[in-house]
């Protein structure tokens, strides 16, 4: 039985995503790729569970590119996280006010961060998205300020990062996959890429 990586071999890899923490995760998983981006519109019907949401995110970024931009050996990888509280979407944050109102809503509660993954090949597309629970303890207003203004995580799903101080400091258990509130749910991914 071939290996993941064999399997891969006659794909051109994309990932389609400007996060510096995916394409680390996926480069520590073995995998050859380039990086292409695109901007697309983040705006979804609230009426879906955010599951669906968060595939439906991941698709609309996979959809962004016409099968004539690629090679006919293509693989692309598109991926959303949003964070979810009390059923609840908290989006990215614009400025510092919004971020600290975003870590205070956090803040001594358990949260659920869900990454929705589409893999597309010129044969098959196939989506799913994974969840993870992250129980905060209570933060400080001081402990949020200093977070705030020497990470800036402007570019964060609920405005912070799992991997950085507030992390560090503030995360008492996480039920699920570490690297999925990342961004990018490694161990589905290895299991589903061995099954497209």
């Amino acid at each position: 039985m071939k290996s993941l990586l064999e399997k891969l071999k006659p794909y051109k890899i994309f990932l389609a995503s400007k996060s510096p923490r995916r394409k680390q995760l996926l480069a520590g998983m073995g995998i050859n790729f380039e990086t292409i981006s695109k901007d697309t519109e983040e705006d979804f019907d609230d009426t879906l569970n955010p599951e669906e949401i968060a595939r439906m995110l991941s698709q609309k970024k996979s959809e962004a590119f016409a099968e004539n931009e690629l090679p006919s050996n293509y693989l692309l990888i598109t991926a959303d996280t949003i964070v979810v509280l009390e059923q609840t979407i908290i989006n990215k944050a614009s400025d510092d006010q919004e971020a600290a109102k975003m870590l205070q809503l956090l803040s001594g509660k358990t949260h659920q961060v869900i990454t929705g993954i589409t893999l597309r090949s010129r044969e098959k597309t196939l989506s799913f998205s994974e969840q993870s629970e992250v129980v905060f303890d209570t933060l400080s207003q001081e402990d949020i300020a200093w977070y705030i203004q020497h990470y800036q995580p402007f570019d964060k799903a609920g405005a912070y990062g799992i991997q950085e101080w507030i992390g560090y400091i503030g995360i008492k258990k996480i039920n699920g996959s570490f690297y999925n509130v990342m961004g990018l749910p490694t161990h589905r991914l290895y299991e589903t890429l061995k099954q497209f």
